[in-house]
């Protein structure tokens, strides 16, 4: 039978893949032995040089690498001189040798373009002098020799220009040559008669380094239209403007350049500035990559900076950049609407000015004070260790930018929320605030799978804070199981599962950890058969108020055994988790539900037992993967984007027809896919077959009432774990055989 690890290995070698190079079935040990029996087959006549290549080959780390070689001059043809910088671009006949990650197998790019520097009195070749050459050119196919000179070619992508045989900057815009344009089209045809002005903006020309960055120039006045001030303010007057020609931009794709006619801009014109002085000149400066140029009023004769339209028209700052001046969001008038919405606590006003003070962008959480009178319909859903949680509908809502219609901030009035209501948080410790600050803004940098905060209030009868959270609908994973339980068919358990690891990568991939999860944090966007899940409760769900790091909380048999000895929270404590999780969705049960949630089942965990599942329950190849995520040692345990990637696979193989199995290249592959649709086949004949007796086993009467299902505060049952210590126990293993109570 097949097994998950044995998807995880390379059939040619049993090496198991690096991570993420499963699906392509790249094996960087094979590659290796790919290259060193093509040694024989090649040569350049000089051993340094063969030896240089063989060992940059050998080096390889990724399937996207570049393979550097040995490259015979009889295969470029069409070969032109570039430049006077001895480039030159040709055609190279076979072309680079790359792999095929549809095909599974190294083949060639034929007829490539491409480019040719030659090194010259490069006769007497060292190692050095090629890695400079290769530092200097990190994209470069390999090296070649001219017969006739003798002088070696370094042989690099077609990124060089084709007029002057500069490396191109972005795709095919050459900086030099665009220089060249601007000094012969506008420097020569446009003046301003003020030798500084000119000056300037041959300089601000110097600081093009992108195609896409403003072309500095001298506009006449009389290019301007529809002037309306914005803004008198101590300094300058600010002024919205049509400009009629509009700004020069460069279309890379035909090459060639033209105008955005009739362009929106800002005009900022200082007062008396008709002597050009040091503080204007840094303004334009200072602000290069947001200045079309420069123009003059030719009654006043004052001079007049022409930036992109970026100040807001109602209160006349400047915007933060040029996608809040197209959606005309502005953040001053942001922090100005909220002024007046505070919660008369110091220590809580702070923190939502802070948090406030952190918006960057127009679809940014505002996380704001919510007066309690502004609750109706509050109802209680669910009560754990340190909190309890209500649904309630917020009457005037949380505040949006409408960016497409009325470019205005905006209430989705009668909106349902959460509210999480914090035990014993009357007092504001400072320890409490950075929770509640730290959970916001870790809420705020995710997507849509994790669970966001619109804000916080305060029960003015218990005195007790309130995080006001996004609602989810269909609540906890076991609630809105039970409800679509005779629905949640093993492709579906496979998208759910899918779904929670992808969210809890993202949460790993910026390098954070959740620390307490389980299913009663994985939330429903609805109740009704909808498979959007959400992760919460990131990083509050300890007890208020506690400064004691060594506290360990959680729910018992969804922590790792390490940290129910005392180590810290990991990644892959996490995984452990995500493998109880996978227990759940499998087979509907709560892992361990029929123990008492006490020092011995802590022991017993880290004594290594874990929840029983029958083999006709669920796929071998999950089962397979859920017993590594729950591994005694966590370093075999894999990383979140390794099982997102399996669970794809599964899910993409479930979905194969005979046709797509038909279409798979290597023989051996397209068995281990049907082997894994025929343990999901099985598992859903399963499944359908015992629908009846597995909905009966999930009830209350099942677990042992000492069970718990909500965090809690565990060190009562680990206090008499023995801790091992690795700096003084060379031989520690990743179970706990000799733990004793």
């Amino acid at each position: 039978m097949l097994s998950q690890t044995d998807l995880g290995q390379c059939k040619e070698c049993g090496e198991r893949y690096l991570d993420g190079y499963y699906e392509n079935e790249w094996c960087k040990s094979c590659s290796i032995n790919y290259f060193k029996n093509n040694f024989a087959n090649w040569t350049s006549g000089n051993e340094m040089i063969d030896k240089f290549v063989q060992e940059i080959q050998l080096n390889i780390n990724n399937y996207t690498n570049i393979i550097f070689e040995w490259i015979p001059y009889n295969q470029f043809d069409d070969i032109k001189k570039i430049g006077e910088n001895g480039f030159a671009i040709a055609v190279w006949k076979d072309g680079p040798l790359y792999y095929d990650d549809i095909e599974l197998v190294y083949t060639r790019d034929q007829n490539k373009k491409i480019a040719l520097k030659r090194l010259c009195n490069s006769q007497n070749i060292t190692n050095e002098y090629l890695l400079n050459e290769i530092r200097k050119n990190p994209e470069t196919y390999g090296i070649s020799q001219n017969p006739d000179t003798k002088d070696y070619i370094m042989v690099l992508q077609d990124n060089y220009c084709n007029n002057c045989g500069e490396k191109y900057v972005f795709k095919k815009w050459c900086r030099s040559c665009q220089l060249y344009y601007l000094k012969k089209n506008l420097i020569l045809n446009w003046n301003s008669g003020n030798e500084m002005i000119d000056k300037l903006i041959q300089e601000m020309h110097l600081k093009i380094n992108h195609y896409k960055d403003n072309i500095f120039e001298w506009i006449p006045y009389n290019q301007f239209n529809e002037v309306k001030e914005i803004r008198k303010g101590e300094s300058a007057t600010v002024y919205l403007a049509t400009w009629n020609e509009g700004p020069l931009c460069h279309d890379y794709y035909k090459e060639k350049w033209s105008r955005v006619s009739n362009k929106q801009v800002t005009l900022k014109c200082p007062y008396n500035s008709q002597n050009i002085t040091n503080d204007f000149l840094n303004e334009v400066k200072n602000n290069h990559l947001n200045v079309y140029g420069i123009t003059q009023n030719p009654d006043t004769k004052e001079y007049i900076i022409v930036f992109q339209s970026g100040h807001c028209e109602k209160c006349g700052e400047q915007y933060i950049n040029q996608t809040d001046a197209n959606y005309k969001w502005c953040k001053p008038c942001l922090i100005n609407h909220l002024k007046n919405s505070t919660s008369g606590i110091e220590k809580i006003d702070n923190l939502i000015q802070g948090m406030q003070s952190r918006i960057k962008s127009y679809n940014d959480i505002i996380f704001e004070w919510v007066p309690y009178d502004q609750f109706e319909d509050v109802t209680i859903i669910g009560k754990g260790g340190f909190a309890t949680v209500y649904s309630a509908i917020w009457k005037d809502g949380p505040l949006n930018y409408d960016y497409l219609i009325k470019k205005e901030f905006v209430r989705k009035s009668g909106t349902k929320v959460a509210l999480k209501c914090l035990f014993n948080s009357q007092n504001l410790s400072n320890e409490f605030l950075n929770e509640i600050k730290a959970y916001s803004m870790r809420t705020s940098m995710f997507s849509a799978s994790i669970l966001k905060t619109h804000g916080i209030s305060q029960n003015p009868i218990t005195k007790d804070f309130i995080m006001v959270l996004e609602y989810a609908e269909g609540r906890s994973f076991d609630y809105w199981l039970k409800k679509n339980y005779e629905d949640f068919d093993w492709l579906t358990k496979i998208v759910v599962v899918r779904d929670i690891i992808s969210g809890l990568k993202e949460i790993h991939q910026k390098q954070m950890v959740h620390c307490d999860f389980h299913i009663g944090n994985i939330l429903f966007k609805d109740i009704s058969y909808d498979t959007s899940a959400f992760i919460s409760d990131m990083g509050l769900s300890g007890e208020i108020g506690n400064i004691d790091n060594t506290k360990i909380y959680g729910v018992m048999p969804f922590v790792a055994p390490e940290v129910l000895r005392g180590n810290p929270y990991t990644k892959a404590s996490d995984i452990y988790s995500f493998g109880m999780i996978m227990y759940f969705a499998a087979t509907g049960k709560r892992p361990l539900a029929d123990c008492a949630h006490d020092e011995g089942l802590a022991l017993s965990i880290c004594d290594g037992i874990r929840p029983e599942i029958k083999e006709s329950e669920a796929p071998r190849c999950y089962i397979d993967l859920m017993e590594r995520c729950w591994d005694s040692n966590a370093d075999i345990r894999p990383s979140a984007s390794e099982i997102e990637e399996l669970l794809l696979l599964f899910h993409d193989v479930y979905m194969y027809g005979e046709l797509d199995f038909s279409d798979i290249s290597s023989v051996e592959k397209a068995q281990q896919y049907r082997e894994i649709k025929k343990q999901i086949n099985e598992a859903e004949e399963y499944r359908k077959a015992h629908i009846s007796i597995i909905s009966s086993t999930e009830n209350e009467s099942t677990n042992h009432p000492q069970a718990s299902n909500v965090s809690q505060i565990l060190n009562p049952y680990t206090e008499n774990l023995i801790i091992y210590d690795s700096k003084n126990n060379d031989n520690l293993k990743s179970d706990c055989l000799e733990c004793e109570i």
